[in-house]
């Protein structure tokens, strides 16, 4: 069940959460249908709650789901964060944060569906065998440490001190040297070079979509070969002329992917 053909989605739902000595922002769309599953949004390394709209409010147009998104410490409007970030950021969130969110929300049947970092996050919360979540969405993840992934974070970093990088990303999020700092910082420690997650991801049982854009500047096919290789139900998608957000590039094309996936293998409700 949809909304009706031309319908105008209804304004999302948007406020905080106080999670400990944490406050994040969130955004959440009106459920159209009861007990339907929740899509949950994670967004990327520059990214924030507000960043998934109006790709959000179209995929629940087209799915009935409500779509839950929030905005990860030291992004958007949320709590800001001590630098430098620990090099296991990703794992830390997915292992405390995301499901202490689930927790609050009283989110208890969900899809993920991760952009670059946020997609990694969900993979490995995937992982963790938390039976509210049941399957995920994995557009451009990041599961390896990659000279295309650390040379994008070095072009980004120019970009940001000498072009106009700092100026866009400031509209929004709050602490925006934090936003930007806390994640070059941590992508270009040279420590982040053994980086690897993928033995992790054997654990995985619940359906996974790949999506990866060929021109993506960020990451290349390893990344999504490493998941393939790693989980036992996967759907991948390799995009040709499509870069690092092709749910920004692509919206419907995106969504359909996702609601056709996991229509198909009976996840969504």
């Amino acid at each position: 069940m949809t909304s009706e053909p031309g319908e105008a989605p209804d304004p999302p739902e948007a406020g905080f959460l106080d999670l400990g000595s944490q406050r994040l922002e969130y955004r959440r769309t009106i459920p159209r249908r009861a007990g339907a599953t929740t899509i949950v949004l994670l967004h990327e390394g520059l990214g924030s709650a507000d960043g998934w709209w109006p790709f959000a409010d179209g995929l629940a147009k087209a799915s009935g789901c409500p779509v839950f998104a929030y905005s990860r410490a030291g992004y958007g409007r949320s709590s800001r964060i001590t630098r430098p970030r620990p090099l296991d950021y990703l794992e830390r969130e997915a292992a405390e944060v995301l499901p202490h969110v689930l927790e609050v929300v009283g989110i208890s049947d969900c899809i993920l569906i991760g952009h670059s970092d946020g997609a990694t996050i969900a993979a490995l919360a995937a992982a963790s065998g938390d039976p509210r979540i049941r399957g995920a969405a994995l557009i451009a993840p990041h599961v390896v440490a990659e000279a295309a992934t650390i040379e994008g974070v070095a072009r980004a970093t120019q970009a940001f001190e000498e072009g106009d990088l700092r100026r866009r990303l400031a509209t929004r999020h709050m602490d925006v040297d934090g936003a930007f700092r806390g994640w070059s910082d941590a992508w270009l420690d040279p420590q982040r070079s053994g980086w690897d997650v993928r033995t992790t991801l054997e654990t995985v049982i619940v359906p996974l979509l790949l999506v990866q854009g060929e021109s993506d500047r960020y990451g290349t096919v390893l990344q999504i070969d490493g998941v393939r290789q790693s989980c036992p139900q996967v759907e991948v998608h390799h995009l040709p002329e499509r870069g690092h957000s092709p749910q920004d590039e692509d919206p419907s094309g995106i969504m359909c992917m996702i609601i056709e996936y996991f229509t198909k293998t009976e996840v969504l409700r």
